[in-house]
């Protein structure tokens, strides 16, 4: 009879794996998908076109799209469902899970079946580089570049501090200059520029730890190239929600701005993009429907 309800509550649901999570090794979450879900309709992901395909193919029979992956997975099924009714939910497989961190889904599939049997969910917020989606946290400078060079690893929070480190000693700050005269004191040179939807990059580093996914803003975090003594104090704070304005770190909540920057490097929730300037940043108020 379980089986059966199950099935019954099942079968509006689609799950999308990226293969290439989680060091490539989806077979112990399909092989339980398969265990508590009779037949589950699942696609294992060979491309953001392959993606798109299948949410296309399914969308009038599906209520729930599941990405099993890291925030890029979940971005990318993410931009397939906004401003529809279709609900967006989460398995975390990926270096920083920061987005599924933020929003509540953890690594146990058994909690995961529990809420989709309940099938509640709400709207939250997300934005536009360049008409380019973000559901978590995007930027440019200093994180841009680490991005670049992470993808060039196995990833791993180890090989991102890393990366990191190596990065921080040679990277000369970014020239940013708002459109706007009301923004003008804020011109300037800057190690990373972040636009917020949520708190976190990932991996419980907090670098908005006031933002909010349904206020309509995002905030924008301006970073200073700051002296190494410092690099402790931000560190700790950082991992502890206790960032704050200071001499160095600037916090400007906006709802739309545009701005350039010298540089063409990018991340957008963690995935390496090439953006050219001038930058439009529009957030999405209620765009995106997710599972809770």
């Amino acid at each position: 009879m379980e089986a059966f309800f199950n099935f019954v509550v099942m079968e509006r649901v689609a799950f999308i794996i990226n293969p290439f999570s989680a060091k490539k090794n989806y077979h112990p979450f399909l092989d339980e998908l398969k265990r508590k879900i009779p037949n589950p309709n699942y696609y294992i992901s060979e491309s953001i076109s392959g993606t798109e395909d299948f949410i296309r193919d399914h969308f009038a029979d599906t209520d729930i799209f599941v990405a099993i992956g890291g925030d890029g997975t979940i971005s990318t099924v993410a931009k397939n469902l906004i401003y529809t009714e279709k609900i967006l939910a989460i398995f975390p497989a990926g270096s920083g899970n920061g987005f599924s961190n933020e929003t509540n889904f953890g690594k146990d599939l058994t909690a995961l079946v529990a809420k989709l049997k309940n099938r509640k969910s709400r709207k939250i917020d997300t934005f536009t580089v360049n008409k380019k989606l973000s559901i978590n946290v995007s930027g440019t400078g200093f994180d841009g570049k680490v991005v670049k060079e992470f993808e060039k690893t196995n990833r791993g929070f180890k090989n991102y501090i890393k990366v990191s480190f190596k990065t921080f000693f040679n990277y000369k700050p970014i020239t940013l200059r708002f459109f706007d005269e009301k923004y003008s004191a804020y011109n300037g040179r800057y190690l990373m520029v972040n636009i917020a939807n949520t708190r976190q990059f990932g991996n419980n580093a907090y670098i908005a730890p006031m933002a909010s996914k349904s206020d309509g803003l995002v905030d924008m975090v301006l970073v200073k190239k700051f002296p190494l003594t410092y690099s402790p104090l931000f560190a700790y704070r950082m991992f502890t929600k206790q960032l704050r304005d200071d001499d160095y770190v600037t916090y400007l909540p906006v709802s739309e701005v545009e701005f350039e920057v010298n540089t063409k490097n990018w991340h957008l929730d963690g995935e390496f993009n090439q953006i050219k300037s001038p930058i439009h940043i529009k957030v999405q108020p209620s765009s995106l429907n997710i599972l809770i």
